[in-house]
């Protein structure tokens, strides 16, 4: 809590009495402090050495487990390397509960894995007329996921703006809140003005403050109709509560969210634990590592054939830094092969540039053919890309790049071992 709000919250505490809009703001803002304090709690903890946070892991992986409330009926959401560590954590300590996937979304050296892990595949959501959403479908139905899903989310506001929602666009684009936000001005509820600037003319007030806006639509739904609802509705099937290998560490809506809401979470409509909420990226590699010892002295309690290596070959191996961080020589986060949150702050080459690189075909697709504009003229990524800001053709170049990078240091600690 800034140093105004604190101010503001000792001089309603001391006023009596209030008004109804003070009582708002009050409310608030306690609130706030508690929240406040519990994310420096959390922070702490995210600055514990390893060991720490592994016991934590467990403990909590138990207290999930053995609560009243849910009494065993669990179940895993599986997809990349965090939750594939998970799995196998959860194997390790004696928690055998059933693993779920959308397999299908995910790269094909990652399907690999599940299938010799015994993941269950899930299909997607289905649309209206009962049919399963593709990840083209989902894009034509809801817009692009692009940037984050927090300023995803804002946008696709201020693109479909209805007086339900007025008072919700007010706050994105000028950052005044109304009662639910304490009255407040320069929240965080506003959209940061390089994005204003590019999509808040989509909204009256926005397009009066000279914004511009897009041709296309964006969407933060992408996640839930493709990967969070069919784990929703399996949980409906079998009563199962999920266990999940979600890290703040990540940023975006998680970040706060397990930070506020803890590790294990428990209400009367939601329920989910996740024992590597406070793990950084060295730590969730190094239980990676442990995990891969692990297995390969106990691979004969999956089902699928032997793997030489838990770690999906999209991530490449994973190595010492020289900053003595561990990291994995290819990619560092995977998901749907079109999601482009996050995509804005990588370097060169970047996730459609290795898409190239592993299927020129998919990479074209996507780039140029996933959807017709007003005028019937076909478009994909390239022209959303082009809009924010992000360089994306002749990918080759980039990629020929890496690899004459990698040759080089491959050459230089052979000269040095030499």
């Amino acid at each position: 809590m800034n140093a105004k709000d604190m101010e503001r919250l000792q001089e309603l505490r001391r006023k009596d009495p209030l008004t109804d809009k003070e009582w708002q703001q009050l409310e608030y803002l306690e609130n706030k402090l508690e929240n406040d304090e519990r994310i420096e709690q959390f922070q702490k903890n995210q600055r514990e050495p390893y060991s720490s946070k592994y016991t934590r892991a467990v403990n909590l992986a138990w207290e999930f487990y053995k609560n009243p409330e849910i009494a065993g009926q669990c179940y895993i959401a599986v997809g990349g390397l965090d939750s594939i560590t998970l799995y196998l954590f959860l194997r390790s300590i004696g928690i055998n509960v059933p693993a779920v996937s959308v397999s299908g979304l995910e790269d094909k050296s990652i399907q690999k894995v599940h299938k010799a892990l015994g993941v269950i595949s899930l299909k997607s959501a289905t649309d209206k007329e009962g049919k399963p959403y593709s990840k083209i479908k989902v894009i034509r139905d809801f817009g692009w996921p692009v940037i984050s899903k927090e300023v995803a989310g804002k946008i696709s506001h201020i693109q479909h703006p209805t007086e339900d929602n007025a008072t919700v666009r007010h706050a994105i684009i000028t950052g005044e809140t109304g009662a639910q936000g304490g009255w407040r001005e320069g929240s965080r509820m506003q959209l940061a003005k390089t994005w204003l600037k590019l999509f808040g003319g989509a909204d009256p007030e926005g397009k009066e403050q000279g914004y511009e806006a897009a041709e296309f639509f964006v969407s933060d739904k992408c996640c839930y109709y493709l990967k969070e609802k069919p784990c929703e509705d399996y949980h409906l099937e079998t009563g199962r509560w999920p266990y999940m290998g979600l890290m703040a560490s990540e940023g975006g809506r998680r970040q706060k969210a397990l930070a506020v809401n803890g590790c294990n979470y428990i209400s009367p409509t939601t329920k989910r634990s996740c024992p590597f909420a406070t793990f950084l990226r060295d730590d969730i590699l190094r239980l990676a590592l442990e995990m891969e010892v692990w297995y390969q002295k106990n691979y004969h309690l999956f089902p699928g054939p032997k793997l030489d290596t838990i770690v999906p070959a999209i991530y490449g191996k994973i190595i010492t830094d020289d900053k003595g961080k561990l990291q994995t020589t290819d990619a560092q986060r995977t998901g749907c092969s079109m999601c482009g949150f996050g995509i804005h702050r990588e370097d060169r080459p970047h996730r459609f540039d290795l898409l190239w690189e592993r299927n020129p075909k998919e990479w074209e697709m996507w780039m140029t053919h996933v959807d017709q504009d007003k005028d019937g003229n076909w478009y994909g990524w390239g022209r959303v890309l082009d809009y924010i800001g992000v360089k994306w053709q002749k990918p080759w170049i980039w990629v020929e790049a890496k690899r004459q990078s990698e040759t080089f240091e491959q050459m230089t600690v052979f000269d040095e071992q030499e």
